[in-house]
């Protein structure tokens, strides 16, 4: 899941979607409404899947919240962790999915919203283990081969996950998750292959951003791959890919080029070989120490 971004190079391919489509006027930090024409954009870019439970899922309330929804259904967008009331929730998750004979569940969830509250009928996913419980059980009586959840979790600009993330992750795995898919922190954090081949990866960074601190203009996606041998579905190959945003002025604007982490030196300026190589080697050294597994980089 978080698949490299292209339908070509992924049978699926999953993204966060932390903006709202509020409508006019657009606004950028700290309260999100975003052009419609931005969706259009993340479908251009090979994204199947988009998850809104994160933290600014409701920056335009319960308009932006509900417009949101509106715009991904009439695009015919899959998508979960936000709902207009609890008969589409009851009806759309867990969120199921059948890709290349694969029955795949998704569980989004957010820690927060930011103090705004959610007005009903509308519905958050919020990392409530009470809840969250309970949708996994509903998960399994779906009959999934693979079980799959995204949490919107973590500490902001913190290299490495919190105990909290560490004590759900160990408890969503115990309670019948298969792998799990981290973001919000905004800066790469550490993966692992644990054991019985369940991966954790807890947070993947930006993919774009407008965001300048340390860190925070990169990150990386992951790739799974899955076969079913004897009737069982097992993760028989596991990476991630490393990548980084330039941000040149070109006719006047600010554009936003994403690259991957090896690029060609020759296509590059020396400003973004700099920023580049400066990412590169505290991620790249960030996880020779801390991931666990041998996870490779692709």
């Amino acid at each position: 899941l978080h698949s490299f971004p292209t339908r070509r190079s992924s049978d699926l391919a999953v993204a966060n979607f932390e903006v709202t489509l509020g409508g006019k006027p657009y606004k950028g930090y700290p309260q999100f409404s975003a052009p419609d024409e931005y969706l259009g954009a993340a479908i251009d870019a090979g994204f199947d899947v988009l998850l809104t439970a994160n933290n600014h899922c409701l920056d335009t309330y319960q308009r932006g919240l509900e417009r949101t929804i509106a715009k991904m259904d009439s695009l015919k967008v899959p998508h979960l962790g936000t709902y207009v009331n609890q008969q589409e929730r009851d009806r759309n998750y867990p969120f199921l999915l059948e890709q290349n004979g694969f029955r795949i569940v998704l569980l989004a969830f957010t820690y927060g919203t930011n103090g705004l509250k959610v007005k009903a009928p509308n519905i958050v996913n919020y990392m409530d283990t009470v809840q969250i419980a309970k949708d996994i059980a509903k998960a399994k009586t779906m009959s999934p081969d693979i079980i799959i959840a995204l949490p919107h979790w973590g500490i902001e600009y913190q290299l490495l996950p919190s105990a909290e993330q560490k004590t759900i992750a160990n408890w969503l795995l115990k309670k019948g998750v298969d792998h799990v898919i981290g973001g919000h922190p905004h800066v790469p954090q550490p993966l692992e292959l644990r054991k019985g081949n369940h991966l954790v990866a807890y947070s993947m960074g930006n993919y774009i951003s407008n965001q300048s601190k340390p860190n925070t203009y990169g990150g990386y996606m992951v790739r799974m791959e899955f076969t079913k041998k004897t009737g069982k579905t097992v993760l028989s190959d596991c990476g991630y890919k490393l990548y980084w945003v330039s941000r040149p002025i070109d006719g006047g604007r600010k554009q936003y080029r994403i690259y991957p982490i090896d690029t060609d030196d020759s296509t590059l300026t020396v400003a973004e070989r700099t920023k580049r190589n400066t990412f590169s080697n505290t991620i790249r050294n960030l996880f020779q120490k801390n991931n666990v597994g041998g996870i490779k980089e692709y």
